[in-house]
């Protein structure tokens, strides 16, 4: 008996429905989806996700270019699943619209450092993003994050004193450590980092407890 058709027709069913269950329907389920809008307390308008400003939009290029995703995740586990909102890496378990402003987005798989899917609303200001960038020990005595130390120029300090783009740093021998223009757009990627805007899928912890 010729098993050659049953051989092709079975491989090409199960090729069918692996795309179908890993491509077709995840797209019909998430095409749709837009930014949320609601109102806030001062009666106004939110949209969420913000859109990110030109520098961020920039500094998530160089997030992807840099491979930070190997060692940082960006998706916040519901309690049932992990500690993470216990460690206060966010206020609410990551869904799928947070990503609406990321392409590609950066879920990562591996967590040699924290999830920094709310680090904007945790540790977010550029100035401190600057200096954990440049020498991430600065910030955390352990960190076995080597940084990107080669975004930013080290040069001596000029006869009128240091340069006010210089980072704030403990005197060095005369020396002042300057950010690129790449250093600060990550930095204020870093900052635009935020998860904790309210959704219809994704509830805040205290309303969830109050629906039960």
């Amino acid at each position: 008996m010729n098993y050659g058709p049953l051989l092709f027709f079975g491989v090409l069913a199960t090729l069918a429905a692996s795309w179908l269950g890993l491509v077709a329907v995840p797209r019909h389920q998430l095409a749709p989806l837009d930014a949320d809008l609601s109102t806030n307390s001062a009666n106004s308008v939110v949209t969420y996700p913000p859109a990110r400003s030109g520098q961020a939009v920039q500094g998530h290029a160089i997030y992807v270019a840099h491979g930070c995703v190997a060692c940082h995740t960006q998706q916040v586990r519901a309690a049932k699943d992990g500690s993470d909102l216990a460690r206060g890496w966010g206020r609410r378990r990551t869904v799928a619209r947070d990503y609406l402003r990321d392409s590609p987005a950066q879920l990562g798989a591996s967590r040699l450092g924290p999830d920094l899917a709310n680090y904007g609303e945790r540790l977010g200001t550029n100035a401190f993003n600057l200096v954990r960038l440049y020498n991430p020990r600065m910030a955390v005595t352990n960190s076995i994050c080597e940084g990107v130390p080669f975004l930013f120029e080290q040069r001596p300090v000029g006869l009128t004193g240091p340069s006010p783009e210089a980072l704030i740093l403990p005197p060095d021998g005369g020396v002042e450590i300057i950010p690129s223009a790449a250093a600060r757009q990550l930095a204020a990627y870093l900052t635009s980092l935020s998860s904790g805007g309210e959704l219809p899928e994704a509830p805040l912890p205290a309303k969830e407890e109050g629906n039960r």
